[in-house]
């Protein structure tokens, strides 16, 4: 009776070289494919996030701009817009304040109250990614 030789195998230091990569690949698959769902999910919510401030800029720019256009209204009449028309196609001739009404990022018309509410300035608000006024995500 002859007795089975068990093969145990050294590993030598040039053996296990690859570091992480090798290590990662030859885990199993489902790991694998964890892993590819972990990163999957963290690139859709970056680009989500990204989208809303870019969003959140858009929409600050057309509010400055609707400010400014009251202002010089303001300057040159002498009182408030009566509504946005007047914006668009002021009762001045050869005056222009506005081109088109811009719309916050998205794609909702904005608010103007003038004078404001608390100033005498002029609050242009936008009812944010919610689209109600009464919702707690306005941008003004």
């Amino acid at each position: 009776m002859t007795r089975g030789r068990s093969k145990e195998r050294v590993s030598l230091p040039w053996e296990r070289r690859g570091g992480r990569w090798r290590g990662a690949l030859s885990q199993t698959r489902w790991q694998v494919l964890l892993g590819l769902l972990v990163v999957s999910l963290l690139l859709i919510g970056f680009t989500r996030h990204v989208r809303h401030q870019v969003r959140v800029r858009d929409t600050k720019v057309a509010i400055a701009q609707v400010k400014q256009a009251i202002d010089r209204f303001r300057t040159d009449v002498g009182r408030c817009p009566r509504s946005e028309a007047e914006l668009l196609h002021p009762p001045l001739p050869h005056k222009q304040y506005l081109d088109i009404m811009p719309r916050d990022g998205w794609g909702q018309p904005l608010s103007i109250l003038c004078p404001g509410y608390f100033e005498d300035d002029a609050d242009v608000i936008s009812a944010g990614p919610s689209g109600s006024l009464l919702e707690d995500d306005n941008i003004q």
